[in-house]
């Protein structure tokens, strides 16, 4: 199979056998030989025998020419060590605003605290990996963006961090000190206070009635940072994921609101459309993957960033 089927210049400018396979720079062994395999299904000549002659090729010489190089340089410990010295070395080169400017998910992986950054990095890398190669003509955009987080991750991380385990956010102590009012202001103050996730929660109501699906995310996320235990929320949220039909995220909002509240009556609603079982709960790390994948969909649907759909 000859590289000239390929276009001019991809195995020149896709350089990064991780993001060519569609994975981390901290995957392990297990998940590149998982991934590699996964891949090899994807391309399978048969699979796109009902296409265009041209895409059967495409799917072959891509496999050919830069999936199998890209295996072979990461099943090697040695080489992966050599492949991240430069991803490294690249990413010492190009500067935050540049990268920034070439993707809205990676300006906004870099405002994060580092923990938060590393878990939104992998969520994200699984989010353009699942749409990678669902369509070829996508392949090189989306591979592209894999690049640009890959290296805004070994940006944030010094080397002597790489191999650490994850680490564990401290949470400093705050230390509030007592105010002494008088009797006449003890009776006279009354403070007002704006709950501020309910504002987001009833607009979010009104985008859904509008069928204004990314906004109503966008809303329910705020609603949700300043109020993590309302199962209000979550119930709305999952039903916003199910008009879209991204069914998996649904059912995780969903088990969330009854989680926090078995009676919720917009969730119970939706409990069987979606085959959940009573008592069936979500987990943490669960729930901050659908958090981090409803943050990329929010960014795409709204024209910034690439349209891919997780």
């Amino acid at each position: 199979m000859s590289q000239t089927l390929l276009p001019s210049g991809w195995v020149e400018k896709l350089c990064d056998p991780y993001a060519v396979l569609g994975i981390s720079v901290i995957a392990d062994d297990r998940q590149i030989f998982k991934r590699y395999h996964t891949l090899a299904k994807l391309l399978h000549p048969d699979r796109h025998a009902k296409n265009c002659d041209s895409d059967q090729k495409l799917a072959t010489a891509i496999f050919s020419h830069l999936i199998n190089p890209a295996y072979a340089q990461l099943k090697n410990r040695q080489k992966r060590l050599i492949a991240i010295a430069m991803l490294r070395s690249d990413a010492r080169v190009l500067e935050h605003k540049r990268l920034s400017f070439q993707s809205a998910i990676a300006q906004e992986m870099m405002e994060m605290p580092t923990s938060g950054a590393e878990l939104f990095y992998e969520e994200a890398i699984a989010c353009y990996a699942e749409a990678q190669y669902k369509s070829l003509d996508q392949f090189y955009q989306v591979t592209q963006q894999i690049n640009i987080l890959n290296l805004v991750y070994l940006r944030l991380h010094k080397p002597d961090l790489f191999l650490l385990q994850k680490a564990v956010p401290i949470i400093p102590k705050i230390e509030v000190k007592p105010v002494e009012l008088t009797l006449s202001e003890q009776t006279d103050v009354k403070p007002v206070l704006t709950n501020y996730a309910q504002r987001h929660y009833q607009r979010a109501i009104e985008y859904v009635r509008l069928a204004k699906w990314p906004l109503a995310v966008q809303e329910l996320r705020d609603a949700i940072k300043l109020d993590p235990n309302n199962s209000d929320y979550y119930a709305l949220l999952g039903l916003v994921h199910f008009k879209q039909k991204f069914i998996g995220m649904a059912r995780v909002y969903i088990c969330q609101a009854l989680k926090l509240n078995p009676q919720n009556s917009l969730a119970l609603k939706y409990a069987s459309g979606l085959k959940i079982k009573p008592g069936e709960n979500t987990n943490p790390k669960s729930m901050a993957k659908a958090m981090s994948i409803a943050a990329l969909l929010s960014r795409f649907t709204q024209g910034k960033g690439p349209q891919v759909k997780c």
